[in-house]
């Protein structure tokens, strides 16, 4: 039986909270170039939930429309005010009913830190300075 966990998330600007039921070993970075441009990052993390463990406390996010890497058209939804991207998604009318997974972003969650990934999708696009940065030198704050 897999682990679940319940994950509680917001946008930044806090207009769109929401929590579902989520299983830790669903957590993958993702190297392709739309989550790169998107992201403003290297990669983005995401956990896989379905959609009806996923339930929307307040808020309502707006819908972005695309064509993924792979060809497969995304739904992507994110704050209106704040522009924190919330998750991806299958278009509803490409898949059968109730069977959509959310790909959330894992920096939304209040249990972020419990949520390691497990695994690397698009690697063909991956930044190689971004594999090790272990090594930098760092600060706990910045001033």
């Amino acid at each position: 039986m897999s682990e679940r966990i319940t994950i509680h998330g917001s946008c930044h600007c806090g207009d769109i909270t929401f929590e579902a039921q989520a299983n830790p070993s669903r957590v993958v970075i993702c190297h392709c170039t739309d989550c790169q441009k998107m992201s403003g990052g290297p990669y983005r993390s995401i956990v896989q939930v379905k959609e009806d463990d996923f339930t929307l406390l307040s808020g309502q996010p707006k819908l972005y429309f695309k064509v993924g890497d792979s060809g497969n058209r995304r739904e992507l939804g994110f704050c209106a005010h704040c522009g924190s991207h919330l998750y991806a998604t299958s278009v509803v009318e490409d898949v059968p009913k109730r069977q959509r997974m959310l790909g959330i972003r894992t920096g939304l969650l209040d249990e972020l830190a419990q949520l390691a990934p497990r695994s690397q999708v698009w690697c063909q696009s991956k930044v190689s300075w971004a594999e090790n940065i272990a090594e930098l030198p760092g600060v706990a704050q910045q001033s």
